[in-house]
């Protein structure tokens, strides 16, 4: 059986994992996500350009990471650094 303490810890470590720039790259979107539903008194209907651009974050570095998979590329993920040199080279976010 789990204790409370042990759930805490598991959520804690997930939390981060999904807070690191090397793991998360759409964290930017997600914020900005976040903020309008904040600004919005929480009216979904106010944020979706933004929600729009978190999916499109996501499936272009999924596809990102699917591709190196099948290339033997470790880490599927590319770091924080190494996509933001991804980015520079495309000249921005292409989403």
């Amino acid at each position: 059986m789990q204790t409370a303490d042990t759930r805490r810890i598991r959520m804690d470590k997930n939390a981060r994992k999904v807070r690191s720039q090397d793991v998360n790259p759409c964290i930017d979107e997600s914020d900005a996500s976040q903020k309008c539903l904040d600004a919005s008194n929480y009216d979904k209907s106010m944020c979706s350009a933004y929600f729009q651009r978190y999916k499109n974050c996501r499936k272009y570095w999924h596809n990102i990471m699917l591709q190196r998979r099948r290339d033997g590329v470790r880490p599927d993920m590319p770091t924080a650094a190494e996509r933001q040199e991804m980015l520079t080279a495309i000249g921005g976010k292409p989403y």
